[in-house]
Parts: C-alpha cells; sequence; structure tokens
C-alpha cells in the first residue's frame, strides 16, 4: 500500500552546527523527530498529544540513516516523511532531508517506531481508528 508523503521546513540553527562548520550527524535525527510533531498534527489531525491522552507513546525500536552531503549555517532542511509500512504494534517511516536551496538530497533513511503503553511502557495493538487516520 501506497501512503502519502508529507513535507516540513526547517532551518538550522546555530546550535547544530559543530567543529566541522556543518550540521553535527546528530541533528538529523532531530530534523526527522520535528517534521513527525508537525506533520502528526498538521497532516494526519492527531497529535503527539492526542496519543498521549489516550495513553500511547511512540518508542524508536530501529534506526537508519545514510548521509549524502551536509547542511550548513545558512541552510534550511526540507523533510519529507512518509508511512513505509503499518504492522500490529508499529509503524516504519521512510524519510528524506534535501537541502532548500537547490534541493539536493542530504540524507535518507527510516525509524521503526512501537506504539508502547504509557503506563507499562510495553508494546500495543495500534487500535483500528489510528491505523485508519495514518494510512493516507
Amino acid at each position: 500500500m501506497a501512503y502519502s508523503q508529507f513535507e516540513t521546513v526547517l532551518p538550522v540553527r546555530p546550535d547544530d552546527i559543530d567543529m566541522n562548520q556543518h550540521v553535527h550527524n546528530s541533528k538529523y535525527f532531530d530534523y526527522v523527530l520535528a517534521a513527525r510533531y508537525d506533520q502528526m498534527s498538521r497532516c494526519y489531525r492527531m497529535s503527539m498529544q492526542d496519543f498521549i491522552d489516550r495513553g500511547f507513546s511512540w518508542v524508536v525500536r530501529a534506526s537508519y540513516m545514510e548521509h549524502k552531503r551536509p547542511l550548513r549555517m545558512e541552510d534550511s532542511a526540507r523533510v519529507l516523511t512518509e508511512v513505509d509500512e503499518i504492522k500490529t504494534r508499529g509503524v516504519k517511516v521512510a524519510f528524506e532531508i534535501h537541502k532548500c536551496a537547490d534541493d539536493k538530497l542530504v540524507a535518507k533513511g527510516w525509524l521503526d517506531y512501537v506504539m508502547v503503553d504509557l503506563v507499562t511502557g510495553r508494546p500495543q495493538t495500534i487500535p483500528e481508528d489510528i491505523i485508519e487516520r495514518y494510512s493516507i
């Protein structure tokens, strides 16, 4: 099944820059997380707070990122994400990060999330209404 792709644009901040004068590799996952929070609310109409209110959260089970070229201080990142796969207890989200100025690919990868109960921390079956909401 093919799912919708959404985008969020984020500026590079001074504290994202490392000693090599480009964005530190750890910040790219922060960009993806910020984009997902934005898109959960804006595009899927179900924010992270909505999950928390229902007693759920998401944890990363596995992640992969391939770096292509650096982002620098004056750049903005265009973060594209899409649901790649919905499983019984989790979701795999694919992403690409592009430099806004020339649309060149900066990084790509995926995050494999598991839905957990906030009280127990144990994996939970994703409710059908949430699957519907995220299956666009």
